[in-house]
């Protein structure tokens, strides 16, 4: 009997190549290397002495032979993903809770859609998002009151475990009239006379203040928050401040060209995003599986992310 060279690896490569458009998005979702990548899909296309996809198209055009492999890949993922799931099961029980805890205003933009998928998978585990804003949101995963936490950032003195999702850029946001509008990019000085709005949260958690502000000396003239975002964008728009705010979050309305984004910094100002949780709660399969939605969900859907 011949021994087939199809591997799972092969089906998942193929259909993250369809699902992001390009082989450089694709070697990130799968965390290879595009060298990597390309030779997997050169050794099957030798293999059977068939092109699998045209590579000079953006998107991709697959040809009859790749279609034909990714209507494979599409049968049996799903059906090895919920074989695994249910041996999970078998393994560690069918019951579990996960309540989950943000420390970001804009978290439910993307943690929504995840949980949405997660909940399809698995869903005799009970999700629950800790209501309330929290300023230490890794505090309530250690008294045992949530099981993982959204964070901005490591802290390594903390006892708990870290799962990176993704980085993100962070704009600035003027109106379109707004005598920044016409700069370049942003520096710590041009905030110097202006009213900065932002969520009311500790200056610690606030990038714009931590990595910008701050280190330069500067303190904005005047101070304005508000809780929801979009009442950030307008008060942005109307012209009475300046804001900063994930890419992702705000694209949608400058697609629009409601208010005009720049850099901060010449390279730009980025944020990162991680789940914390506790060493037992790792251990479990669904958390692992839960860790990987969000990243993918996430890189399908947000624009300009990259996975860490």
């Amino acid at each position: 009997m011949t021994t087939s060279v199809l591997e799972i690896r092969h089906f998942r490569t193929l259909a993250a190549l369809r699902d992001t458009g390009s082989l450089v998005r694709a070697a990130q979702l799968l965390n290879l290397t595009q060298s990597a990548l390309s030779h997997q899909i050169k050794l099957l296309e030798d293999h059977f002495g068939l092109a699998l996809f045209e590579r000079k198209s953006v998107p991709p055009q697959f040809s009859a032979a790749g279609m034909r492999l990714l209507e494979l890949a599409d049968r049996a993922l799903p059906m090895i993903g919920e074989a695994e799931r249910d041996l999970a099961r078998l393994s560690l029980g069918r019951a579990g809770q996960l309540r989950i805890v943000v420390e970001c205003h804009t978290c439910f933009d993307w943690l929504m859609p995840a949980m949405d998928a997660f909940r399809q998978r698995w869903p005799e585990i009970e999700l629950d998002i800790v209501s309330g804003f929290h300023p230490d949101p890794i505090a309530l995963v250690l008294q045992d009151r949530a099981d993982v936490a959204i964070v901005s950032e490591q802290d390594a003195d903390e006892t708990v475990d870290y799962h990176p999702l993704f980085r993100f850029e962070i704009v600035a946001l003027v109106a379109n009239d707004h005598p920044l509008s016409s700069k370049p990019h942003l520096t710590a000085r041009h905030f110097a006379d202006q009213t900065l709005i932002t969520y009311p949260v500790p200056d610690d958690m606030l990038d714009i203040v931590r990595q910008v502000l701050q280190p330069a000396g500067v303190s904005p003239a005047q101070r304005r928050t508000t809780e929801l975002t979009v009442a950030m964008l307008q008060l942005v728009a109307s012209g009475r401040g300046i804001a900063t705010l994930p890419l992702w979050a705000v694209q949608g309305y400058l697609d629009r060209g409601y208010i005009t984004a720049r850099r901060v910094g010449k390279s730009g100002l980025t944020g990162e995003l991680h789940m914390a949780c506790s060493a037992s709660t790792s251990r479990q399969a669904w958390l692992g599986d839960f860790v990987q939605i969000t990243r993918e969900t996430c890189f399908k859907s947000l624009p300009g992310i990259e996975l860490l």
